[in-house]
């Protein structure tokens, strides 16, 4: 004899704080049959009230818009459910997620350290571990250590400042300029807002480009 079980698939999804309207924030989400609860509290489309009623009576009203009945706070006595087209209420949640990121990184701090004498090859692989932060949103404090006799030789330092500068052009703005303090010159980088964002859709365009 062979016994079937009946397996309830659960969409996972983080849900913004907004929605939830302050109540306990769940990882997963139920949608329409899947909602287990006999009675539900529903959030209009609009985002209004529309009550508490039985679920079967909430799936006819997602049904009447045109959309997914989703549960937001399954933890809520009863449920809270919103009426919502789920596609775009998942892709409103993970811009949400990636802004929170944003922020999170924006209180980060990196830092890349640099020699006067260092080689093309190091100075590369340092400018694009700079670059690769600050498309993240990430701050870089940017520092040239002096040796010995260099410090004779402060301009040079200036010099290679500017150059990171110069190779960083669109991606950061100086937060503070290249200052001598001791042996070592600091500058701060903070990331320009978007910069990101553009690099990553170059390489698609190039690529539908020579897909054409």
């Amino acid at each position: 004899m062979v016994c079937c079980v009946a397996v309830t698939r659960i969409h996972e999804f983080t849900p913004a704080k907004g929605l939830t309207g302050g109540l306990p924030i769940q990882n997963f989400v139920r949608v329409n049959h899947k909602i287990r609860a006999r009675e539900v509290r529903v959030i209009d489309s609009d985002g209004k009230q529309a009550g508490i009623m039985l679920t079967s009576q909430a799936l006819g009203l997602a049904q009447q818009r045109g959309m997914d009945l989703v549960e937001i706070a399954p933890n809520a006595n009863p449920p809270v459910c919103k009426v919502v087209e789920y596609g775009k209420f998942k892709y409103e949640q993970e811009k949400r997620e990636r802004e929170a990121r944003k922020h999170q990184h924006a209180d980060k701090l990196k830092e890349i350290k640099l020699r006067l004498n260092i080689d093309n090859h190091d100075y590369e692989t340092k400018v694009k571990h700079v670059r690769d932060f600050l498309e993240d949103g990430i701050k870089v404090k940017v520092s040239l250590f002096f040796r010995g006799r260099e410090m004779g030789h402060a301009e040079f330092g200036d010099k290679l400042m500017q150059r990171v500068l110069n190779d960083l052009t669109g991606v950061c703005h100086v937060e503070s300029p290249p200052r001598l303090m001791g042996r070592t010159i600091h500058m701060m980088l903070g990331p320009v807002r978007g910069a990101g964002q553009k690099q990553k859709q170059q390489p698609r365009q190039e690529q539908r480009a020579e897909a054409m």
